[in-house]
């Protein structure tokens, strides 16, 4: 008697890879997230290679983690793959207090945030 399995959250033909906890705001990921998306996996990885970007390094990782779940999970093959979805959203904030003058002190938000990175195998045209 176990837990019956849970549902697959992305189609037959996609693989899903999340990135949790990626230091930066949104509004910055979603400006590389916005490089790749409909993008051929290949293509995207070279745009984050070469992009000045320093989110990129982190948006690299978690698209060559989905590729890999593509290829390994549910055997897709790499060549045919598009990213189909790149969505950003918030993660926790760290709170920090810095030291101002006349004894008083202010507050420093650093803020992380989610990136979602589906794969989707394409038919070839």
């Amino acid at each position: 008697m176990s837990k019956p399995k849970s549902p697959r959250r992305v189609g037959d033909k996609e693989a899903l890879a999340v990135g949790t906890t990626i230091r930066g705001s949104a509004q910055k990921l979603n400006l590389v997230a916005a490089l790749i998306r409909n993008r051929k996996a290949g293509d995207a990885m070279n745009i984050l290679a070469f992009s000045k970007k320093a989110m990129a390094i982190d948006v690299r990782k978690v698209l060559a983690s989905a590729i890999a779940n593509a290829e390994n999970n549910h055997n897709l093959d790499v060549d045919a793959l598009v990213v189909s979805e790149a969505s950003v959203g918030k993660s926790l904030s760290m709170k920090r207090f810095a030291t101002r003058a006349r004894g008083r002190s202010s507050r420093i938000v650093k803020p992380f945030s989610r990136l979602r990175v589906v794969v989707r195998e394409q038919e070839e045209a």
